[in-house]
């Protein structure tokens, strides 16, 4: 039923497009049978709204991955750097929330760990919606912050780095083994800045997978139940994902490709000062406006990544 609910918005969305596509083509034909300005100049800014959604469809085309449909976990580490770091953490949690509700997905902050001072040490969330760990993928690597530092009482321009890891949120993560003498679940009391989900009992839950070293943890739940719960299915789906990963490894390794490296890469920066401006190492797409990818604009830089590892595919040579 998943299945048939995407074809058939798949569907819908060119037929839409076909009928927009010809509307547009008897304006401008209109326009310029009766040399008709206002009617041309009409027809012209549907063309370019096509131009938009079309490109937007081009994008979901590319999203043919295993998981890309499903929801994604998104995890936030402050890197070296203090307080700045956490700012800086901080400030790509927001940046992702806002991505989340600017693209009418359901974003939940899981659990987040403050700062000493300011900021955050570690969050994760959870992103809800069609083709969000498609989409979110992209993001996944170490981003790079360049400004006048706000704690530095010098005014002394910092650097400071903060690291994104995404993983994606699978049913069938439900059906992964987990020995309950691998676990260890220690309980503890919610932290931040209050509000109806945040309350004074020992309700939080992390939880460590000995062997492999994973932590999750949830704290954002009315109780230790449904934290325990949701950490238990990120927890699977972690695991799920790095027995996926260890996998390709071992197959790319063997074919003799050469491994594009994901997390902690350094794959975008961000500079307040001496300029303004933020550039994606990885496809060179840059923009001036600071302030609106870190209130979420950031579907520029994920469709050009997409589009530029689908030319790798496509111009890298068969066995």
């Amino acid at each position: 039923m998943e299945e048939l609910s995407r074809l058939s918005e798949d569907v819908t969305a060119f037929s839409r497009l076909e009928n927009r596509t010809a509307d547009a083509r008897v304006l401008w034909e209109l326009g310029a049978a009766e040399d008709d300005e206002a009617t041309a100049e009409e027809a012209a800014a549907e063309l370019d709204g096509l131009d938009s959604e079309i490109a937007s469809l081009e994008v979901i085309a590319l999203l043919s991955g295993e998981f890309d449909a499903g929801p994604a976990i998104i995890e936030v580490h402050a890197g070296e750097g203090g307080t700045d770091s956490q700012d800086w953490a901080d400030m790509l949690l927001r940046m992702y929330l806002r991505w989340g509700e600017r693209k009418r997905f359901k974003p939940t902050l899981r659990e987040m760990t403050p700062g000493e001072e300011a900021g955050i040490k570690s969050a994760t969330l959870t992103i809800e919606g069609r083709n969000a760990y498609g989409l979110v993928s992209q993001e996944r690597g170490v981003h790079r912050l360049v400004r006048i530092s706000p704690y530095d009482a010098a005014k002394r321009r910092h650097t400071s780095f903060a690291s994104v890891d995404v993983t994606p949120e699978v049913a069938e993560a439900e059906d992964v083994p987990v020995a309950p003498d691998d676990l260890r679940i220690d309980t503890y009391r919610s932290s931040g800045a209050g509000g109806q989900h945040v309350n004074v009992t020992d309700s939080a839950v992390r939880i460590t997978h000995l062997p492999t070293g994973i932590v999750v943890s949830c704290q954002n739940e009315r109780s230790q139940m449904q934290n325990r719960a949701v950490a238990m299915r990120i927890l699977k789906s972690r695991l799920l994902a790095r027995a996926r990963l260890e996998q390709e490894t071992e197959l790319r390794a063997l074919s003799g490709d050469k491994m594009e490296i994901g997390f902690g890469s350094q794959i975008r920066s961000y500079v307040l000062h001496p300029y303004q401006m933020v550039k994606d190492h990885r496809n060179q797409v840059e923009t001036g406006n600071v302030q609106a990818v870190l209130d979420g604009d950031i579907d520029r830089f994920i469709q050009a990544e997409l589009k530029r590892k689908a030319q790798l595919n496509h111009a890298a040579p068969t066995m």
